[in-house]
């Protein structure tokens, strides 16, 4: 796993195949987003299920509000095999601080 600041997170996240995953809620997904990313809130009970459905081969750029629950995210996402991670380390509030774009709504 790599933590990343917004700017390396940005970068990341642009190359091929790597799949964006925001693990908050689905309301907190709703108010803003990274274009492109696949809301799957940790704390739902069907975290794993839905996490095991993915491609433990693929390349992951995890990130949540602050950077707490994608780091427990991981974690669970290695214990069923999963090993290649982006993480943005303090989470969508640091992109937000540095004025990156944001999706609202869907």
């Amino acid at each position: 796993m790599t933590n990343m600041d917004p700017q390396q997170f940005s970068k990341a996240i642009n190359e091929a195949g790597v799949i964006i995953l925001d693990v908050r809620t689905q309301a907190e997904f709703i108010e803003g987003h990274i274009k492109n990313a696949q809301n799957i809130d940790i704390n739902s009970e069907t975290f794993d299920s839905e996490i095991s459905l993915l491609d433990s081969g693929a390349m992951y750029a995890v990130y949540c509000r602050s950077g707490r629950r994608s780091l427990a995210a991981i974690d669970t996402m290695q214990n069923l095999g999963f090993t290649k991670f982006s993480h943005l380390e303090n989470g969508i509030l640091d992109w937000q601080e540095n004025g990156l774009p944001l999706v609202v709504g869907e």
